[in-house]
């Protein structure tokens, strides 16, 4: 991981969660972090703990202007932006479609998808000569969940938009990948939990993987070892992607 020291890494949905962990992660490698979530107080501190070459900057990605701003700002501090993480997302509020507000279910959907894309279309510019764009699905953008519609449908959307990306501009030196990491012991996962709707909700806190995993997982995902994932939704409930990352024997 050694190529990663001193190439700019953003990352969104960065306060807390697989977006800290990583934040945290790539710094240990080398690399400078931008790191993007709504409130800054969360990513000023982890900034803060991170160290010069961690820059906090409070965003909100379901706005153009504000994804804007933030990638040009990583930009103007570090000289460039090798690296998007698309990382925030939400899944609150859980409820069935009969039931569930109509802009709540919007809200989500802006997030989880338009944020996404408003990542990319800001990035690209930057990364002419090359660069990775890593987004976070999910096994509910393959698999329907009771009261996940939004979720669901949102990253079932994402992994398409991956695909596309991928088609367009892979041959271009954008390196587009999507990691599913599974359930990951996170405030979502303790949201879902409190929801008690469908099979997730049931499942017990120790049968989820830290954090730290999909991290690891995303720094991987930037080397050369990763490059036969490229355009794909990489699992990392599969053993043969935990034992490349790392994580198992």
């Amino acid at each position: 991981m050694t190529k990663l020291k001193g190439k700019t890494v953003l990352i969104t949905g960065a306060s807390r969660g697989i977006g800290e962990a990583a934040a945290r992660e790539f710094a240990a490698v080398g690399a400078n972090v931008a790191l993007i979530a709504r409130t800054a107080t969360d990513i000023e501190r982890i900034a803060a703990e991170i160290g010069p070459h961690a820059l906090a900057i409070p965003c909100d990605v379901s706005n153009r202007a504000s994804v804007e701003a933030a990638v040009a700002k990583t930009v103007q501090t570090f000289g460039g932006l090798d690296i998007l993480v698309n990382n925030a997302g939400l899944i609150e509020p859980i409820g069935l479609i009969a039931q569930i507000d109509p802009d709540a279910w919007a809200r989500v959907i802006d997030v989880n998808i338009n944020g996404v894309f408003y990542g990319i279309k800001a990035a690209l510019p930057h990364m002419r000569k090359g660069g990775t764009i890593l987004t976070i699905g999910s096994g509910a953008g393959t698999s329907a969940l009771e009261g996940w519609s939004h979720y669901c449908a949102s990253k079932a959307a994402v992994h398409h938009l991956n695909s596309c990306l991928h088609h367009e501009l892979g041959p271009k030196g954008i390196r587009a990948i999507v990691l599913s990491p599974g359930t990951v012991a996170t405030k979502m996962q303790a949201d879902i939990k409190a929801s008690g709707i469908n099979p997730v909700a049931q499942m017990a806190w120790e049968d989820h993987i830290p954090p730290e995993w999909p991290a690891r997982a995303l720094v991987w995902l930037c080397s050369a070892d990763a490059d036969d994932q490229l355009g794909q939704v990489v699992s990392l409930r599969d053993e043969d992607i935990r034992r490349r990352v790392g994580l198992i024997a």
